[in-house]
């Protein structure tokens, strides 16, 4: 038994419970989204990345707050020289830093790895992201207040979305539909917007393909679309033969040889 752990007895051979018990046993270690999302603006490699995970984890499962090079290369692989370079890098970059803690049960100060710096930046990183992000929506939302009011006609359109999907097109929504409309006669847009409500498909990337398909094959107007799928069916009908029944070629099958 390995010590500092719990360890479950398991039934001889199970070795698919075994494992799923004690998967659960070691415990989780949780790497935000947005760090795994954002690391490489903090110019964190991927060799990087994978020793942050591994202290994160030796942190929390092992209470191993200044973890050597060659405990880590028992984790990854790198091997200590390279660990050893990677942690000056991450110290170098500030995102990793060596700080004191206070061990309660030992009435000790220890060393170990710090987060905040990693934490600090990475906040930094998102809230310049948010900030653009919001001065985009800004900007497309000032940009369609501008379209509805010069143009009545786009303003129906927009207003058609909402009615159909049962809430407001957001603004990346409104620069699709505009693409739409300058690329094709609005008559078609509402026509597709038609086609994907009745086919029960509430979202803009099927009618994008409705209007791909229409522009592939050059048709304009709803007349030409009608007659492309009049065509279609016909053609598809000719090329489905009717299956015969296997009982009635059996039966067929008996009169002819008796």
């Amino acid at each position: 038994m390995m010590s500092g752990r719990t360890v479950k007895r398991y039934r001889e051979g199970n070795i698919t419970a075994a494992f799923g018990t004690d998967l659960l046993l070691q415990g989780i270690t949780a790497v935000p989204n947005l760090l795994l999302r954002l690391y490489r603006h903090l110019d964190i490699t991927d060799e990087e990345m994978i020793l942050l995970i591994q202290l994160l984890r030796l942190q929390i499962e092992e209470k191993n707050l200044l973890p050597s090079a060659s405990a880590l290369a028992e984790c990854t692989s790198q091997d200590v020289t390279r660990i050893q370079q990677n942690l000056n890098r991450l110290l170098e970059k500030e995102v990793l830093a060596v700080t004191q803690y206070y061990d309660e049960n030992k009435d000790q100060i220890l060393s170990g790895y710090d987060f905040e710096p990693l934490l600090e930046k990475l906040s930094e990183i998102w809230a310049s992201i948010r900030v653009r992000e919001i001065e985009r929506t800004r900007c497309l939302l000032e940009k369609r207040t501008r379209m509805e009011a010069n143009s009545p006609e786009f303003a129906l359109i927009i207003k058609a979305f909402e009615q159909e999907f049962g809430r407001p097109v957001s603004p990346m929504e409104v620069e699709q539909i505009q693409q739409w409309i300058e690329e094709l006669n609005p008559t078609l847009v509402l026509e597709a917007l038609r086609r994907a409500v009745l086919r029960g498909k509430h979202n803009f990337k099927y009618i994008d393909s409705i209007i791909l398909e229409w522009k592939k094959n050059n048709l304009q107007t709803l007349e030409e679309i009608n007659a492309y799928d009049a065509q279609f069916k016909k053609r598809r009908s000719k090329n489905t033969t009717p299956k015969v029944d296997e009982r009635k070629k059996a039966l067929l099958k008996t009169l002819y040889l008796s």
